[in-house]
């Protein structure tokens, strides 16, 4: 797991490949097996490979999302508030485990906030998604999740530009030995 951790990055050009059937399906049971607050599993997925619609996808945001229409698929992250109080941290867990699955698939994969973002003319994005899904008002549009095959070579992130300082041992102020 830390060697995924080490070399994942956030990849936002894709080959124009589909990704194979066995791939997604991995994902689908990542995202499934997923812990959440009290099991109590607050979220759905939508897995959206057709062209014109990541397309539109790819406009949700006025800034920030243009990725989206060069990948593959995109799954959309969404959360039920009425099921659960920690909805969005379930949603987010969901979000970062997929993502380290399509890396370990050699798939890479970016993640593009939504909620509580614009669209335009005071539409939001989540709005926007909703509409453009036909998702219900119930249902609340946390994140999009892009993946695909990289069509760009990131290095990892060096170890000696780890901000440790941001670990604490024992209480805030004392450093970690």
């Amino acid at each position: 797991m830390i060697d995924i951790l080490r070399t994942r990055r956030s990849i936002r050009a894709y080959e124009k490949k589909p990704i194979d059937e066995q791939s997604l399906q991995i994902m689908k049971e990542a995202l499934l097996r997923c812990p959440s607050s009290m099991g109590k599993n607050p979220w759905t997925f939508i897995f959206v490979d057709d062209p014109g619609t990541l397309l539109q996808l790819s406009k949700a945001k006025e800034h920030g999302s243009e990725f989206i229409k060069g990948a593959p698929l995109a799954i959309v992250v969404c959360g039920d508030e009425s099921a659960s109080d920690v909805w969005v941290e379930d949603c987010a867990i969901a979000s970062i485990v997929v993502q380290l699955t399509a890396h370990s698939l050699g798939l890479g994969s970016c993640w593009c906030q939504i909620r509580n973002r614009q669209h335009s003319g005071g539409e939001t994005a989540e709005e926007y998604i909703q509409k453009l899904l036909g998702i219900p008002k119930t249902l609340r549009v946390d994140a999009v999740i892009a993946v695909g095959r990289p069509a760009e070579a990131k290095q990892p992130r060096p170890t000696e530009g780890l901000d440790y300082a941001k670990i604490h041992h024992n209480r805030y102020g004392k450093t970690a030995p």
